[in-house]
């Protein structure tokens, strides 16, 4: 097993991922002092941005709301160290936090229903594949956030986030390869182990051109499966046919017209390491993908339990990371 697997306890909707992680006597890289918890904290900015969004620029901005849930997940989920937990902290701070995305929305009474109205929203989309999955992505982290911070659920933030499921736009709705058959996604190990083993062919094929279409494999795939063990299985399954098309996309490789983009440079460095997050500069948060693919990797990982497959992904993990 790989240093990460070892390390990593997955958690899921545990203690820890619920009331946050304290991070007593917190500073910067420069001694500074900085938020000591990311627990409602992130969560709060990200309700808050994925609500605005559609407000804003849905697309990118959606992307900052689901990031900051995905950092707090992560941090906890994994464990990280302080270290690390305090430099997510400020290039949050640094970045978006104090953005008007991110602003707070007035107090409100709790909609007792919240996660089945933006699930409603989601199964709305009828198997199209919309953005990438994004759809999907989007209504997962929000759902999970709800679920742990039910204060939030406020009006104007749960009919902000179905606003922006609703935004996300059809693209590359192809018809499925009718030879794609994914596990069931409550089976936990084995739809993990697909997404995982998509992914992992999709960094191959996709060398030159950038590494979105495995990323989101990841990000995609990892929602559906989070979806179901949560306990939203009709809403999980009523993406199938979208995430078969995306699978189609993925396996298809590259178009001739598709953009080339250079490769990340080597590096041993995994997101679970401190010095992974240390020499990350200020304002190379991009749009969020460097929490929301290490998220939903971890914790593919966790659920699949397959070292093999693991190590297989591990060998090319530094052209996603």
């Amino acid at each position: 097993m790989s240093k990460q697997f070892n390390r990593r306890q997955f958690i899921g909707t545990s203690a820890a991922a619920t009331t946050g992680l304290l991070l007593p006597g917190s500073t910067n890289l420069s001694g500074a002092p900085v938020a000591t918890q990311t627990d409602s904290r992130l969560i709060r900015l990200g309700l808050n941005a994925l609500a605005r969004a559609p407000q804003m620029k849905y697309f990118t901005d959606g992307h900052r709301g689901a990031a900051l849930i995905s950092a707090h997940l992560m941090c906890a989920n994994n464990k990280l160290e302080k270290a690390a937990m305090n430099r997510i902290v400020e290039l949050f701070d640094l970045n978006w936090a104090k953005s008007k995305l991110c602003l707070d929305f007035p107090q409100g009474d709790r909609i007792e229903d919240a996660t089945d109205r933006i699930g409603q929203a989601l199964a709305g989309g009828k198997g199209v594949l919309r953005e990438v999955g994004h759809d999907a992505i989007f209504a997962m982290h929000a759902i999970k956030a709800f679920r742990m911070m039910p204060e939030f659920a406020t009006r104007e933030r749960v009919d902000g986030v179905r606003n922006l499921i609703k935004a996300i736009k059809p693209w590359r709705d192809i018809k499925p390869d009718p030879s794609i058959k994914p596990p069931p996604f409550k089976d936990q190990v084995a739809a993990s182990k697909f997404i995982l083993k998509e992914a992992s062919d999709a960094i191959d094929r996709f060398v030159g051109f950038g590494q979105g279409f495995a990323g989101h494999m990841l990000t995609f795939g990892q929602s559906l499966v989070e979806l179901a063990a949560m306990g939203d299985v009709e809403v999980a399954e009523s993406c199938r046919v979208a995430f078969c098309k995306y699978v189609t996309v993925t396996r298809q490789g590259p178009k001739p017209t598709d953009r080339k983009i250079k490769e990340h440079k080597f590096t041993k460095l995994r997101p679970d390491e401190v010095e992974y997050w240390q020499k990350r500069g200020h304002k190379t948060l991009g749009i969020g993908h460097v929490f929301k693919y290490p998220y939903a990797y971890y914790d593919l990982l966790a659920r699949a339990q397959d070292t093999s497959l693991q190590q297989q992904f591990e060998n090319k993990a530094w052209r996603l990371f």
